[in-house]
């Protein structure tokens, strides 16, 4: 079989009528998952307060939808290059709506977690698509680094309009609300997608091998849970055999991937050292700020006391800096170089986390709205310059399977990224000294520290809130730091794995 990589991509100079009206029904469905994922954050309080989770249950509902995405997208990628991008995307997103149901109505934690990973399946299917969908309607590379602009400046937008729709909802219906705006997406990006989006596929795919798609799924779903069971309890036989478990059947994909004629993905993909380099930086990237994104609504209503409205207006600065990055780092990339603004990007994420070690309750707006407007900048940069990497060094029949990598990458980082900080996070929380009669239900996490102290005499109250929220700080300046790291050297890496990669100047 012939690498998509051994020979130089052809410059493609049609273009295609329309193409902008649909890359407006492409973000929708990027608007949706950025919405939904920014929203759970502002709702966790909430959930915790009705459903009452164990601290690890949390952590299940918080990560279980990036452990399933990030096991499928890989297969939902090829299998959209196989049966056309259109008809797996709409599909995707009409399931995606559907489900959205199941987790505002969910009524314990198990069904909740259970919704979450459905609600991963259908996810799974939308992001490939759209990147794919985006590399087969614009064949100008400028146009396209445009096109994966606004696809990365909307998806930063969803994470501005999520906190503060999910805020709004929040102070005036039940936490189940911030689950069902999906709907009305959902509805506008089938019903316009199905007139205005082109069919695209593979014209010779081969068969989608199910033995793949198992041996995928199965080594990323083993793995992550080994890795996030190792760093809440500590490796015991149960975890140690599901990790084994887990390598063995990703060494058992990568093995038949390379025998198969027509492989779920080419592994020869990652002898280019610029895609690889660019799929390890996003990955990297969203482990180190996996620890702020999720557990920084919960300081912002839990240790500050603002609102659910409120806080979500206090992470718009991020959301702002992605949106202008995005728009402005294709050109950025070809007057400087890829890796400067790529290093540059991730070295500046780096800096702004090594600042939140310094936060607590009384921190001034000021400060946290410029580390927020710098981390979002940088990401913007970053993630926007590593897709168009991605995408421009395969042929445009493979772009679902490669998009799918590049997704892959996300999810995993996001999955191991609350999996590993957030274990720091909650691991230093229950250490916390309690006043005596404190329910053993507080050390579980900072939202039933916040419900116990409702029903206890007014002192003692005071006090285990105050031990609680500097307890939960302590423990954001630890995943912060080590966000930090991760950060910084992978600025690094990326400086040295980029050399010499340049962006198509098209036409």
């Amino acid at each position: 079989m012939t690498s998509t990589l051994r020979q130089p991509v052809p410059v493609e100079t049609e273009l295609r009528p329309g193409r902008w009206l649909a890359l407006g029904v492409l973000v929708l469905a990027v608007l949706l998952i950025a919405v939904d994922a920014t929203v759970l954050g502002l709702a966790t309080p909430y959930i915790s307060e009705d459903l009452h989770p164990s601290g690890t249950q949390l952590l299940w509902i918080g990560d279980v939808y990036s452990f399933v995405i990030a096991g499928l997208l890989v297969s939902m990628g090829s299998l959209g290059d196989r049966v056309g991008r259109k008809r797996v995307l709409l599909c995707g997103a009409a399931a995606f709506g559907a489900i959205s149901v199941l987790n505002a109505y969910a009524s314990t934690p198990s069904l909740m977690i259970l919704a979450r990973a459905l609600l991963g399946v259908a996810g799974a299917t939308l992001m490939p698509a759209t990147l794919a969908l985006i590399r087969n309607l614009f064949h100008d590379p400028r146009e396209r680094s445009l096109a994966i602009g606004v696809w990365g400046a909307t998806a930063s937008a969803g994470t501005a309009v999520g906190p503060i729709v999910g805020g709004f909802l929040l102070e005036h219906f039940w936490w189940g609300s911030v689950f069902l705006i999906n709907l009305p997406l959902m509805a506008v990006l089938v019903l316009v997608g199905i007139r205005t989006l082109p069919e695209s596929r593979d014209p010779n795919p081969g068969l989608w091998d199910l033995a793949s798609v198992l041996l995928s799924l199965v080594g990323m779903l083993a793995l992550v849970y080994a890795v996030k069971e190792a760093a809440t309890h500590g490796f015991g036989p149960l975890t140690l055999a599901t990790g084994l478990l887990g390598a063995a059947a990703l060494y058992g994909f990568v093995r038949r991937q390379l025998t198969l004629p027509t492989p779920l993905l080419d592994m020869r993909l990652f002898r280019h050292r610029g895609f690889s380099g660019a799929v390890l930086a996003d990955l990297l990237t969203v482990l180190g700020m996996s620890g702020l994104v999720f557990f920084l609504s919960q300081f912002l209503q839990l240790v500050q006391g603002r609102p659910p409205f409120e806080a979500g207006l206090a992470e718009l600065p991020a959301a702002v800096g992605a949106v202008v990055a995005g728009l402005i780092a294709g050109r950025a990339a070809r007057r400087f170089s890829v890796r400067a603004v790529v290093s540059g990007g991730l070295a500046a994420i780096g800096v702004s986390l090594a600042v939140l070690t310094t936060l607590d309750a009384t921190t001034g707006y000021p400060l946290l709205g410029a580390v927020l407007l710098i981390v979002g900048t940088g990401a913007g940069f970053s993630f926007t310059v590593t897709s168009d990497v991605i995408l421009s060094s395969v042929d445009k029949n493979r772009a679902g399977a490669a998009s799918a990598v590049s997704e892959t990458a996300y999810e995993l980082g996001a999955a191991l990224g609350i999996a590993l900080l957030g274990s720091i996070v909650t691991g230093a929380y229950r250490d916390f000294a309690a006043p005596p009669g404190t329910p053993e239900s507080a050390h579980e996490s900072l939202g039933a520290a916040v419900e116990a102290s409702g029903g206890m005499p007014a002192p003692a109250s005071e006090a285990l809130l105050e031990a609680a929220r500097e307890s939960f700080v302590h423990g954001l300046h630890l995943a912060s730091g080590a966000g930090a790291g991760v950060l910084l050297v992978t600025a690094l890496a990326a400086w040295f794995l980029l050399r010499n990669q340049r962006l198509d100047r098209g036409l």
